[in-house]
């Protein structure tokens, strides 16, 4: 991306989308409650991602729709994987929002179910880039982007390559993502990519090699958002990544927060297509399921939900307002150029076990 994002760039672009975000929650048009008394089961996160989506897409379908949705969150991709694959055959969940590599894991293992297409009409309005993946088992979500977080006190400009993350100064000063966070995967491709990769093909010995001279000088990994942010207000913490600005969208639009984010890097920034998955057991009835999914594409709730939480609208004709439109922090699909990298999900799928298990023992 071309913008430079100085800290006068952030506060401003910030403050005004903070007022975006005080918007109330969607109100939509009044219709028939025609699943009054149905119940569906949903998957996903536990941060403020996962929150968001409680607000501004689950009681809004149940306000709309007469439907209960049933939320259970947890931490991350892997251990969304990990609790399909351990219930097997039983109907537990009807709905799952994951990271991209997760849905072609669980495609692979032969329990996920394709969706119905013509059951899904807001995907006419999706960017065909977008629209399904997976083996088509996934419908695209929206965007979740990585660069760096950096100190905006310690930083007169904001960092323009992942390799200040290895600069002495900042020993005992930076974070990484944790192991299991897709993240992490990106973190170790952008270490690729300092040392010459393209990012596709990773050398991933050199990649580690260079890694390990990080060992002893991380303060810590990004498992707690909120620990993260109270770290950069402490001003304990310089810089950290490959990490998403989506997790602080109240800590970027406020300046005693010393939190900057920056896209804006020599080696490109990552951008991933987030799936919602339907597995093949489902507790919920079909018709209430694609409902559900096909709301999630609204233009309405993509346009909030890019605010809300800085991930990338799918939808072309998501309604954003003129600050989110602006915001440094969404990256919209007419940017994901040169400078983006977007994972073959299959090769990161295959490899995506023993990066972590080599990530883990190189870093911990």
């Amino acid at each position: 991306m071309s913008n430079k994002f100085t800290r006068r760039h952030i506060i401003k672009s910030g403050t005004a989308l903070a007022a975006a975000m005080a918007m109330p929650s969607l109100v939509f048009a009044s219709q028939d409650k025609k699943f009054h008394g149905k119940t569906i089961r949903l998957l996903t996160w536990s941060d403020n991602t996962g929150k968001a989506i409680v607000d501004h897409i689950a009681k809004p379908f149940e306000e709309l729709t007469g439907a209960k949705v049933i939320v259970d969150r947890t931490g991350s991709t892997s251990e969304m994987v990990a609790k399909l694959r351990a219930v097997g055959d039983k109907a537990q969940y009807d709905i799952i929002t994951l990271a991209g590599v997760g849905a072609v894991e669980l495609a692979k293992d032969g329990v996920l179910a394709k969706p119905d297409l013509n059951k899904l009409p807001n995907l006419e309005q999706v960017d065909p880039r977008f629209r399904t993946g997976a083996d088509g088992h996934g419908i695209g979500y929206l965007l979740w982007t990585g660069g760096l977080i950096y100190n905006t006190k310690t930083f007169a400009e904001p960092p323009r390559s992942y390799g200040q993350l290895w600069e002495k100064q900042h020993d005992g000063r930076l974070f990484l993502p944790p192991s299991t966070w897709t993240d992490a995967l990106d973190t170790i491709v952008a270490t690729d990519k300092l040392l010459g990769g393209n990012g596709a093909a990773v050398n991933v010995d050199q990649a580690f090699s260079k890694l390990a001279e990080l060992q002893s000088r991380i303060l810590t990994f990004g498992e707690n958002p909120t620990q993260i942010a109270e770290l950069f207000r402490a001003d304990a913490l310089d810089i950290g990544g490959v990490y998403a600005p989506a997790f602080y969208a109240k800590e970027l639009a406020d300046p005693n927060s010393n939190m900057g984010a920056t896209y804006d890097l020599d080696e490109g920034f990552f951008a991933d297509l987030m799936y919602t998955i339907m597995p093949k057991s489902k507790p919920g009835e079909d018709d209430v399921v694609h409902a559900f999914m096909n709301f999630t594409l609204d233009a309405k709730v993509q346009g909030i939900m890019a605010e809300a939480v800085l991930n990338g609208p799918i939808n072309q004709q998501a309604k954003m307002s003129d600050a989110a439109k602006a915001s440094p922090f969404i990256v919209k699909p007419e940017q994901l150029g040169s400078t983006a990298i977007v994972h073959d999900k299959n090769y990161i799928a295959d490899v995506r076990e023993d990066w972590i298990k080599r990530y883990t023992q190189t870093l911990s």
